[in-house]
């Protein structure tokens, strides 16, 4: 439940408003509604699920305006008549696909009742980049409809590497500086992590980003977005953050997220056997190897935790962030194995250098 700083926003949430200013307009003002996600950020959003006779739904608030909706909605339509399994807006009574209220946007959609990927299951993951190099196949001329928002990525890694890189160089000299508990964890991993970043860094100097396929990217292709549903089709769903990218970022994320855990952490076999089935159905070059080795490499975790622990050390709960440092740390000489074996792997693969 949000907290009393949140209970004017929140009242805009109740069943009785939600049915008479929203779901009316879909004909199911006599629905139930359970609340499934409240966040009250600057991005603020809410889901529910809506419960009416033999059907259900989600009904999503989102937080962005109409042109960057009418985007999403362009991505969620070209991949559904593509054969992707993705939850489309559904029509009001009046064939709009949202509905405005109190300056916010609504959209429904069917729910998809059944189970998250699980970075446990192996099949699971291998099916999930399969069906992303179906996604990215299917997306390469993908154009929105005219009055969307120009959502594009295609950022060049190099700049945000080098500044982070930068950002962690920093933080070395505030460790030095303040010499508490968290600075001595920091720097005893230091000489590791700066070996990452200096790779990912020169990895990322080094890609002729012409050789970089752009497609419609999902950008949060992690295990909540994935679902298989109850006849074991997989589903993606939740278009938020979508753009034209480059398809490796997406790539990219989606082994991150799986890479970093305890249970797969940097799990080399993993990697390629993921790699090697999406390049069953899409070939990748070795700018497209380099950018994913580059993305890999960094050490986002020890950076990221490190950035905000120096930001905030004034305010900040010590302890909290003592225990995040010595959880990542901990993964840290297999972050450096991995990347060794990888570049091997990637060098064997194209008979060449990379640097």
């Amino acid at each position: 439940m949000p907290n009393k700083a949140n209970l004017k926003s929140y009242s805009y949430f109740s069943d009785d408003t939600l049915k008479s200013q929203v779901l009316i307009h879909y004909g199911l003002e006599d629905a139930e509604i359970e609340q499934i996600k409240f966040k009250d950020t600057d991005k603020q959003r809410a889901v529910f699920k809506i419960m009416y006779l033999d059907q259900v739904f989600c009904l999503k608030k989102v937080y962005f305006g109409k042109e960057e909706l009418l985007f999403v909605y362009s991505a969620i339509e070209w991949l559904y008549r593509n054969g992707i399994n993705a939850p489309r807006l559904l029509p009001t009574k009046s064939n709009n696909r949202f509905v405005e209220f109190m300056g916010m946007l609504f959209i429904l959609t069917p729910w998809i009742e059944g189970t998250k990927c699980s970075y446990d299951i192996p099949d699971n993951i291998l099916d999930s980049i399969s069906l992303l190099a179906d996604i990215h196949n299917c997306t390469k001329n993908f154009a929105p409809i005219e009055g969307s928002a120009s959502r594009r990525g295609c950022v060049d890694l190099s700049i945000s590497l080098q500044k982070h890189f930068n950002q962690l160089l920093n933080c070395s000299n505030l460790a030095f500086k303040y010499k508490d508990r968290f600075s001595k964890t920091f720097l005893n991993y230091f000489d590791s992590n700066l070996l990452l970043s200096k790779l990912a860094v020169s990895l990322s100097a080094s890609l002729n980003e012409n050789n970089l396929s752009v497609c419609l990217c999902h950008l949060d292709y992690v295990n909540k977005n994935i679902i298989f549903d109850l006849e074991n089709r997989i589903w993606v769903i939740d278009f938020d953050k979508c753009k034209v990218d480059y398809s490796v970022h997406d790539i990219s994320y989606f082994l991150r997220r799986i890479l970093k855990r305890d249970k797969t952490k940097w799990n080399l076999d993993l990697a390629i056997n993921s790699l090697e089935i999406y390049e069953s159905k899409r070939a990748l070059n070795i700018d497209e190897y380099k950018y994913i080795l580059a993305y890999l490499s960094f050490p986002q975790k020890y950076w990221k935790i490190s950035r905000d622990y120096y930001n905030n050390i004034k305010k900040c709960n010590k302890r909290s962030f003592q225990t995040l440092i010595n959880k990542t740390v901990e993964k840290t000489e297999y972050q450096v194995q991995f990347i060794k074996d990888f570049q091997e792997y990637i060098e064997n693969k194209f008979q060449c250098k990379l640097l």
